[in-house]
């Protein structure tokens, strides 16, 4: 019994004797000179690696340009998106149920509040259609900030919410805006062929859809509103927009439904991207 408290002792003085050795003056086995050695080398070493980090991002943001990307993805086919917004790219309503379309009426309304002809005609130009707005900077002198073109509110016609203010919904005519992705410096045409949008039924569907209505007529994206240079750059622009009017697609039914945007500079979207040059949507109109 005696030899385990001894041995308890000697542990426990041994334990306190490595935290800290009076005749050594050494703390956790090292003297205090030893301690600042280490703490200088370590204090040493990572201001090096800050330092390093900072010389990189510096060399890094030298690069790169406030109103162009340095570097830019290269995109075969830019993506498509509709409005108004439904739950997983759905519309569906009643169309004697007004609860269950004002949501989209009311999304139109302030997608396209930017659209309005009094506020266009304030902020852009009136561009000669058909061909490219070039705005090339000069050398060293930026040309900024850039013009844009006028996408007026009325070039959607019946699908403005000026002569319907309902967008045609409340008739079971509903219009669905289609807007392409915004990607710097795109040419999306040539020869002055502007790109445009067709929309379909899928395959078995196809004799639900009925016929469609494009606003601006044809369904184009006018060559005038490219290239897009970038939001710093170009405050202003104005995204072109196709409205695509359903006049007699089948109730009570859903309609899958596939917008695509053809040119001759854009490739066709692939199968392993869905959003390439393409957007699906399910439609559902439920008659009284």
């Amino acid at each position: 019994m005696s030899g385990t408290k001894e041995e308890d002792r000697k542990g426990s003085s041994e334990w306190r004797e490595y935290f800290w050795n009076p005749r050594t003056h050494e703390l956790l086995g090292r003297t205090a000179s030893s301690w600042g050695l280490i703490l200088l080398f370590y204090l040493i070493f990572y201001l090096f690696l800050a330092g390093m980090f900072v010389l990189t991002m510096y060399i890094m943001l030298l690069t790169l340009d406030d109103y162009k990307p340095t570097w830019q993805d290269r995109l075969v086919t830019p993506g498509m998106m509709i409005r108004p917004k439904g739950d997983q790219l759905e519309i569906s309503y009643s169309i004697s149920e007004t609860e269950s379309w004002d949501g989209f009426v009311h999304n139109l309304n302030r997608f396209l509040s930017a659209y309005n002809d009094s506020y266009q005609v304030q902020t852009n130009d009136n561009c000669s259609p058909d061909q490219f707005f070039i705005q090339e900077d000069s050398g060293e002198v930026r040309n900024n900030p850039k013009r844009s073109c006028q996408f007026n509110r009325t070039m959607l016609e019946e699908c403005s919410g000026i002569s319907d203010r309902f967008y045609g919904y409340s008739r079971g005519q509903p219009c669905i805006l289609i807007k392409l992705n915004r990607v710097i410096g795109m040419l999306p045409g040539k020869d002055g062929q502007s790109p445009h949008v067709t929309c379909g039924a899928k395959r078995e569907d196809g004799d639900k859809i009925g016929p469609l209505e494009y606003y601006p007529p044809n369904g184009t994206f006018n060559l005038m509103y490219y290239p897009y240079y970038g939001k710093k750059a170009q405050v202003n622009y104005t995204q072109p927009l196709v409205a695509v009017r359903f006049l007699n697609a089948s109730l009570n039914t859903d309609i899958n439904v596939e917008c695509r945007i053809n040119s001759n500079t854009l490739e066709d979207g692939s199968d392993r991207d869905k959003f390439a040059g393409r957007v699906s949507f399910k439609l559902r109109i439920n008659g009284n």
